[in-house]
């Protein structure tokens, strides 16, 4: 660690972000994104990673892939240095581990030389998670007990290669190289030229760990015809060995229902990460592509005072998560017992609702059994009881339907509405997700609101040919097929578990 003489309060985490698998994060890795100021992060880190930074946080792309250089690395080096000397917290995201052939080395030298206070935060490197997630384990009691890992994309300004081919060709165990899929002709040819059998077997996993991973399969002799012949290109991590024979029977990631499908997700940034995951886990190829946000009330003074009063109505009605989010953080603003909240009883419109109302501790006294919209939760209040003069809190956002108000209304309640929050376009924190869209395509869109389907809408961004639509339940089903989209696929039950199980029921057919 070095000493900071000149800015006491900066430092720079140099953060090693794994191969790409959000899971696959450090959690010291993830306290580092917390706590920065600045994030300064490249071409091979995962973007659903910048997720954990706290709001204002600075973020600069300093990527680098072949031929196309945002910064070099020198200017790399003095804008880290730079913005430590300001005092600020930067956590330097590299792809990876930061020293595994990542130059973490060389920057942690220049912030060292500057003065200035750093940590070095390994992460999960390719080397080893690529072959895994392709289910080839690089070390096997079977096999071998050795590992050698090399880098095929050495200093291009050395005049001589430092690899020592031949030592490495006769090498007991497995070889592992990164960054070498533009050389592999050369590479191979120099094993086989210095004594390796051409028939060893070896792979190719090209953006290991996530959900577009692609395997290619050979031997020393035959790889290099096939990378041409495939179009196989960077970033990958090649493995060489016996252990490539595993794959037959422990390629787990692979295997996955979902693995090869690229599944659009359009909530909020901050809720996507639910269904995202579990779409991950099932394997598909994630893209977040939020279309809204949601910003504070018109008038926060007015629900400030509803929020206020809680405690004089006989229910409060919560029929969404971020109604619940917007209300208690408004209600932690005003009080400072839970209690204050009196013996009101809760009624929620679905489970992802009643969820967030449990994390407070608080009972949910009333949810539709299976009719997760507005009508369901009518139905079951009055079912319930009569409501004849019965005060109601309704909390809700802005652009909500009145079905609510109306029916209660109609039964004689007296109903109160309390604008939680505004839902908006999203015209910012999509864009990187859109170029992919346009770029890669999709094979499914989803859909979790009806606002989520006007906001893409109006993105005026056209569905990839093919891309099927899917949706959480009917009201957002009307809102598709009000623009004039094909509906593919829609939740039986409306929760994002039921819409992830009928996605993959969708492609078991």
């Amino acid at each position: 660690m070095a000493s900071a003489s000149s800015s006491p309060s900066g430092i720079c985490y140099l953060v090693g972000a794994g191969p790409g698998d959000p899971g696959l994060l450090t959690l010291k890795g993830k306290e580092c994104i917390e706590a920065a100021d600045v994030l300064v992060y490249d071409y091979l880190c995962n973007p659903e990673h910048l997720r954990h930074a706290k709001p204002g946080t600075e973020r600069l792309y300093v990527g680098k892939k072949a031929k196309d250089h945002t910064l070099t690395q020198d200017k790399i080096n003095e804008l880290i240095v730079k913005l430590t000397r300001e005092g600020k917290v930067v956590t330097r995201l590299k792809g990876g581990d930061p020293v595994l052939f990542g130059r973490g080395a060389e920057e942690a030298a220049e912030l060292a030389d500057a003065g200035v206070r750093f940590e070095i935060v390994p992460g999960i490197t390719s080397a080893i998670a690529g072959p895994a997630y392709a289910g080839i384990p690089v070390t096997h009691r079977d096999h071998c007990s050795q590992l050698t890992i090399f880098t095929g994309h050495e200093d291009p300004t050395k005049e001589e290669t430092s690899l020592d081919y031949a030592k490495i060709a006769k090498a007991d165990g497995t070889k592992v190289f990164l960054m070498g899929v533009e050389r592999m002709e050369e590479i191979t040819g120099k094993f086989i030229s210095n004594g390796a059998d051409p028939d060893t077997p070896m792979a190719l996993v090209r953006w290991a760990t996530h959900g577009c991973q692609q395997t290619l399969v050979g031997t020393l002799g035959t790889m290099a015809a096939k990378v041409k012949e495939a179009g196989f290109k960077a970033p990958a991590v090649a493995v060489v060995g016996n252990v490539v024979k595993e794959r037959a029977k422990i390629n787990w990631f692979e295997s996955r229902p979902l693995f090869g499908k690229r599944i659009v997700v359009t909530r909020t940034r901050q809720q996507a990460g639910v269904l995202s995951k579990k779409l991950r886990d099932l394997g598909a190829d994630v893209i977040e592509l939020p279309t809204i946000r949601i910003e504070e009330p018109t008038d926060l003074l007015a629900f400030g005072e509803l929020v206020q009063d809680c405690h004089t109505y006989e229910w409060i009605l919560f029929t969404s998560p971020n109604g619940v989010d917007a209300f208690f953080k408004m209600f932690d603003k005003l009080y400072t017992d839970a209690r204050s909240i009196g013996g009101v009883r809760i009624a929620c419109i679905g489970p992802g609702t009643a969820e967030k109302v449990r994390a407070r501790h608080l009972a949910v006294d009333l949810m539709p059994e299976k009719d997760f919209v507005a009508e369901g939760l009518v139905k079951a209040l009055k079912e319930h009881q009569n409501l004849e003069n019965v005060n109601i809190l309704w909390v809700r956002a802005q652009e909500t339907r009145e079905v609510i108000a109306n029916e209660l209304t109609g039964l004689g309640a007296i109903v109160d509405e309390a604008i939680a929050y505004r839902t908006v376009k999203e015209t910012e924190d999509n864009l990187e997700a859109l170029a992919r869209l346009k770029n890669e395509g999709a094979d499914m869109i989803t859909f979790t609101s009806a606002s989520t389907v006007d906001c893409f809408m109006d993105l005026g961004v056209p569905l990839p040919e093919g891309c099927k639509v899917a949706c959480i339940g009917p009201v957002t089903a009307a809102a598709i097929k009000k623009h004039g989209l094909s509906l593919d696929v829609n939740a039986e039950v409306n929760t994002i578990p039921g819409l992830v199980a009928a996605i993959e029921n969708y492609w078991k057919k």
